[in-house]
């Protein structure tokens, strides 16, 4: 099974193992500060804004248009801007790097 760590606003690590559904939910599942999902995953609010570690840009693709729509809304987006709910762990991504966007 897959393991992600998460980099909090604060500066906290936190390593999840066993990582299944898309990087959201497991967020929510372990209570990931700045994580907030008001749209339980249906890619319209934005309150899931993280930032993929620039080693795996590549593995975890890059935003989609509808992603695109709502980062650009947010300020402090770069290249590395996703929606935790569109980023579906697999074993390919085991040892995800994400720093949660502040908000």
């Amino acid at each position: 099974m897959p393991k992600v760590t998460y980099i909090t606003p604060s500066g906290e690590s936190v390593v999840v193992e066993d990582a299944i559904g898309n990087l959201m939910e497991i967020a929510l599942e372990y209570d990931i500060e700045g994580i907030e999902g008001a749209c339980s995953g249906c890619c319209s609010c934005a309150t899931c804004h993280i930032k993929v570690h620039t080693d795996w840009l590549e593995k975890t693709g890059k935003a989609t248009e509808s992603e695109m729509d709502l980062i650009d809304l947010e300020s402090g987006t770069d290249e590395r801007s996703r929606l935790s709910c569109q980023v579906e762990m697999t074993d390919a991504l085991d040892g995800l790097v994400v720093q949660v966007a502040p908000f």
